[in-house]
Formats: C-alpha cells, sequence, structure tokens
C-alpha cells in the first residue's frame, strides 16, 4: 500500500517516544477507526492489521453481497455486480473483504488522522508523566531553572518535563538564575486539559523534614524519627526528634558536632534559624523546650481550652516571643497549644487593651503581633528593637511609649 508519510512516523513515534508495542497499536486502531466512523458512518464491519515496527498498515471492509439494485446499506451491503469485478465468482448471500486505500480517506482526513495521532501520543506521554509525578509527591525532587517569570520559575527536569516552582512556594531569600539547580519537595501534581501540572516547594514544612532524611543519616534510618516540624520560610523552624534507642541523642545525632551536620540544610534553606527539640509526652516540658531558647519558671496548662499560661522573668520574654514574635508562634504550632506569656510580677501590669481610648486600636494590635499586650512589656522594650519586631514607625513607638508612661506609671 502507499507509504505515506503517517506510516513512516510509525517507528519514529515509537522510538521517539517510548511507547510500547501494544499499547502503540492500541493508538493507531482508536485513530484510524476513529477516521472511518467518520468518512462511512460505522467501523465495525472493518479489520485493521497494524505493524508498527515495520509502518505497515492494511484496512479490510467487509461486506455482504445482494442482489444488484437491493442494496440498502452501501456500508455493510456490496451489490453482486460490484462484488465480481473484485472476483468473478462471487454469488449473493457471500461476505466480501475488500482493502481500503487510505488515500481513499482524502487528503484533508489524512491530515486530520495524522494531528489526531500525535494528539493521542501527547496525551499517553501526559498521562504517564501525570503518574510519574503523583507517585514522587512528597519527595524531594532537583530541576534546573529554565525560564524565570514574575510569579513563578520555571524548571526542567533530565527527562525535559516542565515544573513550576510559585513566588510564594520558594523562600523569600531565595535568588536563582538560570542553569541552577533547584531543590525542593513536589508538592501536588494536577492535569490541566491534558498536560500535568508539577508543583514544587521550598517553604513546606514537608521539605525541611525530607532534608533531615536526606542529610541525618540516624534520620534516614529510622533510628531517630521527626514528630512535628514546623516553619516560617527563611526565617525560623522547629523540628521536634525522637528515638528509641536511650543510647542515641536526637538533637546531638541532628545537630552534629559544633552544627556540622545542621548547617548544610541550614544553607540550603536561606540561613533559615533551625531549633531542634528533642520530643516528649510530658506536656509540660514539651512546651518549655519549644520555648527555647527561653528559661520558663512555671507553667499552667488548660488542656480543655489548649492554651497554656507560661511565667517567665522579665529578661527572658522577649527571648520566648523571639524576633517578629516567631519563637512564641512556631512554639504554639509544634505543641498544639495556644501560649500566653506573663511575667514575674506582673500584678501589677496593665493590659494594652485598658489604653484603647488613647491607643488606635491597629497599633495595639500590631504591638499584639510581636507578643506584646501589656504595659510593662513595652517599657521593657528598646525603642530601636520595637521598629525592627513591629511594623510601627518610631515617632508611633515613642507616642506610645510616652501614654505609657504617662498613665501607668502615675
Amino acid at each position: 500500500m502507499e507509504n505515506l508519510a503517517l506510516i513512516d512516523s510509525f517507528s519514529e513515534f515509537k522510538d521517539d517516544k517510548l511507547i510500547d508495542r501494544v499499547t502503540l497499536m492500541a493508538i493507531l486502531e482508536d485513530v484510524f477507526r476513529n477516521a472511518l466512523k467518520k468518512k462511512f458512518g460505522d467501523d465495525d464491519n472493518f479489520d485493521i492489521i497494524i505493524n508498527p515496527d515495520k509502518g505497515d498498515l492494511e484496512i479490510w471492509r467487509n461486506r455482504i453481497v445482494v442482489a444488484d439494485g437491493e442494496v440498502e446499506e452501501p456500508n455493510q451491503e456490496i451489490s453482486l455486480t460490484a462484488a465480481r469485478k473484485i472476483e468473478p465468482d462471487f454469488e449473493v448471500g457471500e461476505d466480501v473483504s475488500e482493502e481500503v486505500k487510505l488515500i481513499d480517506l482524502g487528503r484533508r482526513a489524512i491530515l486530520a488522522l495524522r494531528q489526531n495521532l500525535i494528539s493521542k501520543i501527547h496525551e499517553h506521554d501526559n498521562t504517564n508523566i501525570y503518574k510519574q509525578f503523583k507517585d514522587l509527591i512528597g519527595d524531594i525532587y532537583t530541576a534546573e531553572v529554565h525560564h524565570i517569570r514574575h510569579k513563578a520559575i520555571i524548571l526542567l527536569d533530565d527527562e525535559g518535563n516542565e515544573i513550576i516552582l510559585p513566588k510564594e512556594k520558594q523562600i523569600p531569600s531565595d535568588f536563582f538564575r538560570k542553569g541552577d539547580n533547584v531543590r525542593g519537595i513536589i508538592e501536588n501534581v494536577e492535569l490541566k486539559g491534558s498536560k500535568p501540572g508539577i508543583i514544587m516547594s521550598r517553604t513546606s514544612p514537608l521539605f525541611l523534614e525530607k532534608l533531615f532524611e536526606q542529610e541525618i543519616p540516624e534520620v534516614f534510618d529510622g533510628l531517630i524519627s521527626v514528630k512535628k516540624v514546623v516553619r516560617i520560610p527563611g526565617e525560623k523552624a522547629k523540628v521536634a526528634v525522637d528515638s528509641y534507642d536511650d543510647r542515641i541523642d536526637p538533637v546531638g545525632a541532628c545537630v552534629g558536632m559544633k552544627g556540622s551536620r545542621i548547617h548544610g540544610i541550614v544553607r540550603e534553606l536561606g540561613n533559615e534559624n533551625i531549633d531542634v527539640i528533642n520530643y516528649t509526652n510530658n506536656l509540660q516540658l514539651y512546651i518549655t523546650r519549644a520555648l527555647s531558647p527561653a528559661k520558663v519558671t512555671s507553667i499552667k496548662i488548660d488542656e480543655e481550652n489548649k492554651r497554656a499560661e507560661v511565667i517567665l522573668k522579665p529578661e527572658e520574654v522577649s527571648k520566648a516571643i523571639g524576633r517578629g514574635g516567631h519563637n512564641i508562634r512556631l512554639a504554639g504550632q509544634l505543641t498544639g497549644y495556644e501560649i500566653d506569656v506573663f511575667r514575674e510580677g506582673a500584678e501589677e501590669d496593665v493590659e494594652l487593651t485598658e489604653f484603647s481610648d488613647e491607643i488606635d486600636k491597629w497599633i495595639i494590635d500590631e504591638l499584639s503581633k510581636a507578643g506584646l499586650d501589656t504595659a510593662k512589656s513595652v517599657l521593657e522594650q528598646d525603642v530601636v528593637d520595637l521598629v525592627k519586631r513591629t511594623d510601627l514607625e518610631e515617632e508611633t513607638i515613642n507616642e506610645v511609649i510616652r501614654i505609657l508612661r504617662e498613665e501607668f506609671e502615675e
């Protein structure tokens, strides 16, 4: 039969796309049957014989011989005269098999057929890629920066698969150039139309957990388990670890001598400050450890409402809260408890909300975000430190301090 470009491309598709023989034959037959349906209205009486290795294709149409003038279904029936042109000894009621040439389908149909074949091959590839990356969700993956856009970085892996690293999934200090290798976890895979969208993340707590598995042998081997990870990407993280072997110090093993083991992880995360703490079922001890580096004086726990009142010496309060309130926020996320900090001798203190007539609510809210919700907590801070820990201007902070001193220190 005519060796058309469509047939020539069979083996090319098979080699380029690494499609197995059975799958390729199924795709080819499906494409040709669709073309036959369009041309003849039905494909039930057609036999399609394909040899994708050689590029051979044969299409045979099977019809029943009927008497001249009695043809009612041209696709299913053939007149006796027409049948005898194929083979002179045919009789009424016999089956006739006649080869259909590709050229008989028409040039436009052949072009559409080739386009449909390419589309089906791509659809098959995309389905395979989707399945491949669906199995990789939650795993660390490395790809190269191909294109940098305003809202995302487009990465390509060694097989040419496109992976998207959105802006919000990047660590704030991340800076990549074309050609750089980027590590992250495969966070999500979704089919957009027929094309898979593969999303990478560097901000997920799971990325930090997987880095521990990758960089610390005892975690990889299961001797140390990572119980929980919480992060403020690029700023601070807390990791609770535990060991079932009393001979192993899980924190020491994760941090390493002079921080040697965790240093690579910190560098990968843009110098994110990582606190590694020993996990324990003792809730008071767990909250105490979670508030590290602050030293806690005492804790009162309300299990029903998941709240903890923590008493600290005045000089420990800022450590417990941390820059921008990061430390206390992460401690709360790690333990699952809302943590309220109180200073020793705070009976004489006054809540900032008591000054709502003189201080705007948005200013009080901004100070509260930094863990400063009493008059003393603000007055004990340096103005420069308050500017760093909040979004307030120095002039605004000075005015707040003036009001507090006038009212609170009378």
